[in-house]
């Protein structure tokens, strides 16, 4: 099949043995030049490429090889299921450079204290060598690749540097029977490199943890009802669409579903970020991972594996964690160039100092610490160990975070636009008013109404049958019922035969309001629905009551909008409503007239957030319906409701699982202070490096003293970021 007529596939693969920016930058080129990929993305934080190519069967084949040249390791994504994740794991290997290399560092301490344990040279290279060339030989293989590859990267730069020590101590010791040598330097450089590694390694475990928080609510067994009778223990893989599962107290709920039998309550919380657990009972919907309470349930599975609610939250989270944000992209050009620029200013650096006078030996040594210092470890971790973390901690709060991008403008956002059904408000009608005329028993008309629209589905008869119960009011079931297509419904309730008519059919009915006719016109200016109860009397008919139908506001919604305008953001609502229902919904949530723009149709409001954009500012549009779609991705930041449909999310770059609006301040907050600790990384890492450089260049700085500050500004930058994980909703 000619690929240019098919549409691209994405692949995720692990890519083993990075080390530093520049080694991103080299896979990444390595996999673009792989004929059909269009474009491949690395991310070091969480050691993995996602490419972009033309579907092939060999294609992935060819990528793994293309890794592989570059100098790393191809791995499947799904080997980190299986991840040691023990607080120790893979420590062997630095605790043996550690023990080798301590014994080298003793004269040093001696010296300090005036006593002479200085080693033989022969015992020096013993202990020296083994750390070099058996657990260095990591640095010598990525750094021959990346010379094969004509770059240079972090491993480049270690064992260039160790060697160039390790050699000069030979020189010394063989040629001129030397006793101080510089065995401890390239020795205990490797070890400080390898324990900053593992320390990084420890600390990327960290940010990972709402990942695999999330993978483990997957129940390993369901307890499937057998068509035959009885129950049978299946592995969740097996559970198919349309079988019936029993959900025994304290469970996790196996998959997503619709409760048939069963009454209880159940912990979204993990899903949602909502503390309290949520009745459910038949008919309800219940979502794969969450808490079973008190009760035992029987649900029906509507959707399994990678269908399931579940399986797309997993898959928002770790394609943010995967996407670069665009200032890691500068970072990236940044790193490609530095290493080659670093191996000029240590040749310059051990030129200058032979120039001026300096033995080789001295020169030698300040050039190693050039090398050592300047690796750009920190950098390349910065940006995305930031990702990682604020991504993980808004996902348990109830937000997703979809890709990078959105990450990173959010904190920029000036204008938020809602729509205004189902997103600020509740979006099913209520019946907000039953007005009676004089002398009419209200609950008595409220409890025909009722009975009439029972059986009904439409969204206003159940308005109504809601109202009864709150009341206590009984229901019985009407006598007769038929639907009049474009008018309303007529039936009969006992004895007695009622009309529920629209306002346009009682016109055409001639039947006059008579007392009720100014409570239609002030509930008419406030955007309400109206129908009217009728009976049919001896001689013609008589209206029973006034009903008005109007949508609710969310709880807590004006208040999340108060502080959002608070914060000095602009707002709107978007709506299709009439002006006159949406001025009073606007109003209700404490929002201007001129922040209310009615009578949008669902193609014009793309049209509306762009203008909104204009200016130059940051528009974020909040939806929620297949409507709101082309406004979400016209918006520089899109905010979908997790209560509302697929195409809305798919669409967003944001999605609030509770479908709170208070939870549009949070996404802002988390995307303002992850993009404080990106800046606040690169702001160290560029400030070591800069300040680094000279010292070493200048011998103020030791090789031993260059690896242990280079290993600490990793591990620095990786602990700022993890800090995000304090953050909680609301915090200010």
């Amino acid at each position: 099949m000619d690929s240019s007529t098919t549409a691209p596939a994405t692949i995720d693969l692990g890519v083993g043995g990075m080390t530093c920016a520049s080694c991103v930058s080299r896979v990444e080129r390595a996999l673009k030049k792989v004929p059909g990929v269009s474009d491949a993305v690395v991310n070091l934080a969480t050691e993995s490429a996602r490419v972009t190519y033309a579907p092939s069967s060999q294609l992935e084949a060819q990528l793994r090889r293309a890794i592989r040249n570059a100098g790393y390791e191809p791995r499947a994504m799904a080997a980190g299921a299986v991840e040691d994740l023990s607080p120790w794991a893979g420590f062997a290997p630095v605790a043996i450079g550690l023990l080798l290399s301590l014994p080298l560092v003793l004269p040093m301490v001696g010296e300090l204290a005036g006593r002479d344990w200085m080693l033989p040279p022969w015992l020096q290279f013993l202990l020296a060598t083994p750390v070099q060339f058996v657990l260095g030989a990591r640095f010598y293989k990525a750094g021959w690749h990346a010379l094969k590859a004509g770059t240079g990267n972090m491993d480049l730069l270690v064992a260039i540097g160790t060697s160039a020590g390790w050699g000069l101590s030979m020189w010394l010791w063989l040629a001129q029977g030397h006793a101080h040598l510089y065995f401890e330097a390239s020795a205990v450089v490797v070890s400080l490199v390898l324990l900053g590694k593992w320390l990084e390694a420890r600390a990327k475990r960290q940010t990972t943890t709402a990942i695999r928080a999330l993978q483990a609510l997957r129940p390993e067994i369901a307890h499937v009802m057998l068509r035959a009778g009885g129950e049978a223990d299946l592995p969740l893989a097996e559970v198919m669409a349309g079988d019936r599962l029993v959900v025994r107290p304290g469970e996790r709920v196996p998959a997503d579903g619709v409760v048939e039998q069963g009454d209880t309550h159940v912990d979204e919380s993990m899903l949602t970020g909502e503390p309290l657990p949520v009745a459910k009972a038949a008919g309800a919907r219940v979502t794969g991972g969450s808490i079973n309470g008190e009760g035992r349930f029987v649900m029906r599975a509507t959707a399994v594996g990678q269908e399931s609610v579940l399986a797309q939250i997993i898959r928002l989270v770790e394609d943010a964690q995967a996407a670069k944000a665009p200032i890691q992209r500068l970072v990236d050009q940044v790193a490609a160039v530095f290493v080659p620029v670093v191996l000029v200013v240590a040749a310059i650096t051990l030129a200058a100092w032979l120039i001026f006078g300096a033995g080789i030996e001295v020169a030698l040594v300040h050039a190693v610490a050039v090398l050592v210092i300047a690796c750009p470890c920190a950098l390349g971790l910065a940006t995305p160990a930031a990702i990682m973390a604020g991504t993980g901690v808004a996902a348990r709060n109830g937000i997703l975070i979809k890709d990078a991008q959105a990450l990173e403008l959010a904190h920029r956002v000036d204008t938020v636009a809602f729509d205004k059904t189902g997103t600020l408000t509740v979006g099913q009608p209520r019946l907000v008013a039953f007005l009676a005329p004089a002398r009419v028993d209200g609950d008595a008309q409220l409890a025909a109404a009722a009975s009439l629209q029972s059986g009904s589905e439409h969204p206003l008869a159940r308005a109504v049958v809601a109202a009864a119960g709150e009341r206590g009011i009984a229901v019985t079931p009407p006598d007769s019922v038929r639907a009049v297509a474009g008018r309303g419904t007529e039936g009969e309730v006992g004895v007695r035969s009622y009309l529920i008519a629209s306002l346009s059919w009682l016109q055409e009915l001639q039947v006059p309001l008579g007392e009720l006719q100014a409570d239609v016109q002030r509930l008419q200016a406030e955007g309400a629905t109206l129908s009217v109860l009728v009976e049919r009397v001896t001689g013609g008919l008589a209206v029973r009551a006034l009903m008005a139908f109007a949508d609710e506001p969310k709880p807590q919604a004006a208040e999340a909008l108060a502080r959002l305008r608070a914060r000095g953001l602009r707002l709107a609502m978007i709506s299709g409503d009439n002006r006159a229902a949406a001025l009073a919904m606007g109003a209700r949530l404490g929002l201007q007239p001129q922040e209310v723009q009615a009578e949008v149709l669902p193609g014009d409001k793309a049209a509306r957030v762009a203008a909104l954009r204009e200016g130059g500012h940051v528009v974020a549009m909040v939806g929620d319906g297949v409507n709101d779609a082309p406004a979400l991705a016209a918006a520089d930041v899109g905010i979908a409701m997790g209560t509302g449909t697929d195409v809305a999310m798919h669409a967003a770059g944001v999605t609030l699982m509770r479908g709170d609006v208070a939870l549009v301040a949070g996404a802002l907050d988390i995307s303002r202070r992850t993009v404080r600790k990106i800046r606040q990384n690169l702001f160290w890492a560029f400030a070591y490096n800069v300040a680094g450089i000279p010292l070493a260049a200048l011998g103020y700085l030791s090789p031993v003293v260059a690896g242990a500050a280079m290993a600490l500004s990793s591990v620095s930058v990786l602990t700022n970021a993890l800090l995000l994980k304090r953050w909680r909703l609301h915090a200010r």
